[in-house]
């Protein structure tokens, strides 16, 4: 009997203590966030919003018995750690277009799931209980940076995970915007092969026994990346500059545009957060109309009646969709990166030539 209550107490203090970790400051608790991926990471505002967040996940949406399966989890990363040679690693990634160049890099050495799926909007994306598990159990978390997942560190902090958290972003200098930085860097395919070597390096860390597989795999993926950027410079090239103005749903395509010398006119910021003024739609179609944009192009993770009002006030048709921060379903156009890629080369390239130039054989693509 006495035995019982001793453990009984025992387990209960255990139970207290990760609840209140999860609900601590991320500084404070132990999570292992590399200081110098994410300047944007850890300022002053966003360390007050997470306190009372953790109790909020591990209380309200856990509940006493995924707390305790989270600790459960962490207790067991050094055994995980020490077999990581005989089973895929377990990376969890953000959203879709990461989950996709991890599997690129780390092929059978990972196992890969996404937090943001196809199609799915990471601006305005709300973690799951199931969401906070699979962080628990990870061996690597991957994220953009720059402030895109503005929920990561709050789910991070909730779930315990202690391990290393990649910011695939470490080392590209970021867009400035109105607000800070530009974080859809993966717009450029010349940063496309930095996060692929940030991506090398953190998986072949991870598994140093597969680093010579990872090392070829980053080698040849960078190597398309590279193909493909060289043959949308060459078509976007043969456009004339006064022809490649296009509007999109939201301010998602800036790196593309200063890759290839296309101005993107967008109603919205770099987030889908929010919805814009009427003040700021009028400015957008007068500018249409001042600039003579070419094309009008909706999102595949927008509801296009705003572009399609601005459309019809400008005098522009639909030419198309763009895949601006997720991928698309499986078996369909834009699955992968650089699938994604190239349709929206392709889409952009038809909406504003007078006529299309037809792939030359031998032209690289995915």
């Amino acid at each position: 009997m006495t035995k019982n209550l001793l453990t009984t107490s025992s387990q209960a203090i255990q139970n207290r203590l990760a609840a209140s970790r999860c609900a601590t400051d991320v500084r404070t608790s132990a999570i292992a966030l590399d200081p110098a991926a994410d300047v944007d990471l850890m300022n002053g505002s966003r360390r007050l919003a997470l306190r009372g967040f953790g109790a909020a996940m591990c209380g309200s949406l856990l509940g006493a018995s995924a707390v305790e399966a989270i600790a459960a989890d962490t207790s067991g990363a050094a055994p995980a750690a020490a077999s990581a040679s005989r089973a895929p690693l377990k990376v969890v990634a953000t959203f879709s277009i990461l989950a996709d160049m991890v599997r690129e890099v780390g092929g059978s050495a990972v196992s890969v799931s996404t937090l943001v799926g196809a199609n799915a909007d990471a601006h305005v994306f709300e973690p799951t209980p199931s969401d906070v598990r699979r962080v628990a159990a990870a061996d690597l978390v991957v994220a953009n940076g720059l402030r895109y997942e503005g929920w990561i560190e709050r789910l991070i902090a909730a779930s315990g995970y202690r391990g290393k958290v990649l910011m695939a972003t470490r080392g590209i200098t970021p867009r400035r915007v109105p607000g800070g930085s530009d974080p859809h860097a993966w717009q450029s395919l010349a940063h496309a092969q930095q996060y692929v070597e940030n991506i090398r390096a953190a998986l072949s860390d991870a598994a140093p026994g597969e680093s010579a597989l990872i090392g070829v795999r980053a080698a040849a993926y960078s190597a398309r990346l590279a193909g493909l950027d060289a043959d949308a410079r060459s078509r976007f090239g043969a456009i004339p500059a006064d022809r490649r103005r296009v509007i999109t749903a939201h301010d998602a395509f800036g790196y593309f545009g200063d890759a290839y010398g296309i101005v993107f006119i967008a109603p919205r910021g770099w987030t889908t957060g929010s919805e814009p003024s009427a003040e700021t739609v009028a400015a957008i179609i007068r500018q249409a109309r001042a600039e003579r944009a070419s094309a009008l192009l909706v999102e595949n993770i927008s509801d296009p009646r705003l572009v399609e009002r601005i459309g019809r006030e400008a005098g522009l048709n639909v030419g198309g969709t763009l895949y601006s921060d997720a991928l698309s379903p499986p078996g369909t156009v834009a699955d992968t990166y650089l699938r994604m890629v190239a349709h929206n080369i392709d889409t952009l390239v038809a909406a504003m030539a007078p006529v299309a130039r037809p792939l030359t054989a031998g032209t690289n693509r995915p």
